[in-house]
């Protein structure tokens, strides 16, 4: 009997998941399956996808109302539809892990504790993954659950890099820099050898993590040594609905004399700034692109120029820079997107390959380029998969 482990990555209305096959040689690296059920609370609908993309399911569940009754319509379809396997454990993304959590970590009821305290500094993610995790402990009391925590790829830092210049007490008490977006840093970090060649991937390279969130990462020796979001998943680049970096004097001016309240400034910082709030239209870049209008360009600008100033800040925490990344949906996609960061970065030593961008790479940048570029698709799930798998087997595993 193969053995299977299931990733979740679940969020307000959705479940994402991959099926990945656990066998005696190791991880199986292509997923049996991967899909979602959107929309959970309202028509749910369940979709899934195998080998080349065929569909394997794609129905709506009219009693998914929540967590635990889509992971029960879940677990239930694996087992019919992956008779022969049986399911050994289910790793979680949980994007923070705070001061405690710096490895895959097996989860029990104290951990889960210790996850709740955590919600407010990643309200958006935090309680959706718990919600998964003890859905699926109602489910299966004795299936053995990983928590792969998107802070943990930055505790490799120099703690220069963690600091804010508040009082040492606030630091001691966790109030420090984190970092967001580790599991796809730790993947990117994971091939860049296939991509850059043994020694070039030990170098000085910002990876760009460009989605609906977005942060840029700085790596020497594929270990973080410096990244764009902090505290929290708000700060950085501007995102799709989240602000990025802001002056907190901007926050007091709102509470004192706006006369907001704490939650509506946070709604509005993580829900209506970014793309969305620019540009008064979408936080999609692909309509924003497509729109032509000067509050759609403005917003596209904005966070064109905020890439750059980033860029700059990241290299200079490198001493340098030997390659940029780009990764994630827009990273991944936007090719309009990636010629204007390039463009504006030719000051260190880009030189842009126009024809092979608008062909999505991998190589973006010329032959002659001191600096090369690269898209490279980034893949969280399978992260998770091989952390999850050296975990059940009593390997780099907390707990």
């Amino acid at each position: 009997m193969t053995e299977n482990i299931l990733v979740l990555n679940a969020g307000s209305s959705s479940i994402k998941f991959s099926l990945y096959a656990a066998l005696e040689a190791g991880l199986d690296e292509k997923p049996l399956c991967a899909g979602a059920i959107d929309g959970i609370g309202h028509e749910a609908r369940f979709h899934a996808a195998g080998n080349k993309n065929a569909v394997l399911i794609d129905k709506i569940l009219s009693d998914a109302k929540t967590h635990e009754a889509a992971l029960f319509a879940l677990l239930r379809w694996l087992e019919h539809r992956f008779t022969a396997n049986h399911l050994r454990a289910v790793g979680h993304r949980v994007v923070h892990g705070g001061s405690r959590f710096i490895a895959p970590t097996l989860i029990n009821e104290e951990v889960i504790t210790s996850l709740r305290k955590l919600i407010p500094l990643a309200p958006l993610h935090q309680p959706h993954h718990i919600a998964a995790i003890e859905a699926v402990a109602q489910l299966h009391p004795e299936l053995p659950q990983i928590a792969c925590f998107d802070t943990a790829f930055h505790h490799a830092q120099p703690k220069v890099a963690t600091w804010f210049a508040l009082p040492r007490q606030l630091h001691e008490e966790g109030v420090r820099r984190y970092g967001f977006h580790g599991l796809s840093y730790e993947y990117i970090a994971s091939v860049l050898p296939h991509y850059l060649g043994g020694e070039a991937a030990m170098g000085r390279i910002v990876v760009a993590h460009l989605g609906a969130g977005a942060s840029m990462c700085a790596l020497k020796n594929r270990q973080s040594v410096a990244t764009t979001m902090g505290f929290t998943a708000l700060d950085g680049l501007p995102m799709g609905k989240r602000c990025g970096a802001l002056d907190p004097g901007v926050v007091l001016y709102l509470l004192t004399e706006k006369k907001m309240d704490a939650a509506t400034v946070a709604d509005l910082l993580y829900n209506h700034s970014g793309l969305l709030g620019v540009s008064g239209l979408t936080d999609d870049m692909r309509v924003l692109l497509s729109a032509r209008t000067p509050c759609a360009e403005e917003a596209i600008a904005l966070f064109v120029y905020r890439i750059g100033r980033e860029l700059g800040s990241l290299a200079s925490a490198l001493g340098g820079l030997d390659a940029l990344i780009f990764t994630a949906g827009i990273g991944e996609h936007a090719a309009e997107i990636r010629r204007r960061v390039l463009e504006d970065a030719a000051w260190l030593g880009v030189e842009l390959d126009t024809a092979a961008n608008e062909a999505g790479g991998p190589r973006l940048s010329r032959s002659t380029s001191r600096v090369s570029a690269f898209v490279i698709p980034t893949d969280e799930d399978l992260m998770i998969a091989r952390h999850s798998y050296e975990c059940v087997r009593g390997r780099s595993c907390n707990g």
